[in-house]
């Protein structure tokens, strides 16, 4: 302690402790998305859309949500995100405005197989592409019945 004051050390200390205590306060993190939300025109063909696609869909007064594993599209009915009161939205998003990507564990020839039951065309793929999980994947591209853009993306096993 030589050549500092008893009073600097204490402060000094004293700074740190509360520092630390802060940075031990902080449990968590982002982990991942829960949700997607997206206005939605023609609710009768989305929702024979997502049903025909195999999906879980559960309707409310404002808006249908369409279950993919542990996350959701919440699609807001048009009564809902066109009222001037309804403020919890991006101000100018308009359907088609969702440009969605999903991780198809399968193969190819099973996606394929899977749209086409469905009734979905496919605009383009199989292409290369690089996904979110920072490597190499192929991705199979489709639009729903209000335009919104969908990518099928299947990783290497």
């Amino acid at each position: 302690m030589m050549g500092t004051s008893r009073r600097k050390f204490v402060q000094t200390a004293a700074a740190a402790a509360g520092a630390s205590k802060l940075a031990g306060q902080q449990t968590g993190n982002v982990r991942g998305f829960d949700h997607v939300a997206l206005p939605m025109q023609n609710t009768d063909a989305m929702l024979a859309f997502y049903r025909g696609l195999g999906f879980q869909v559960a309707e409310g007064a404002n808006a249908c949500s369409v279950y993919i594993g542990d996350q959701m599209i919440n699609f807001h009915r048009p009564a809902w995100w066109q009222n001037a009161t309804f403020t919890l939205r991006a101000p100018s998003a308009k359907p088609p405005c969702g440009d969605l990507c999903f991780v198809w564990d399968g193969t190819a020839a099973a996606l394929k197989t899977w749209l086409d039951r469905a009734g979905a065309k496919t605009i383009e793929g199989p292409v290369a592409r690089q996904g979110g999980r920072k490597k190499g994947a192929s991705s199979v591209y489709i639009r729903d019945p209000d335009g919104n853009l969908l990518e099928f993306m299947i990783y290497p096993a």
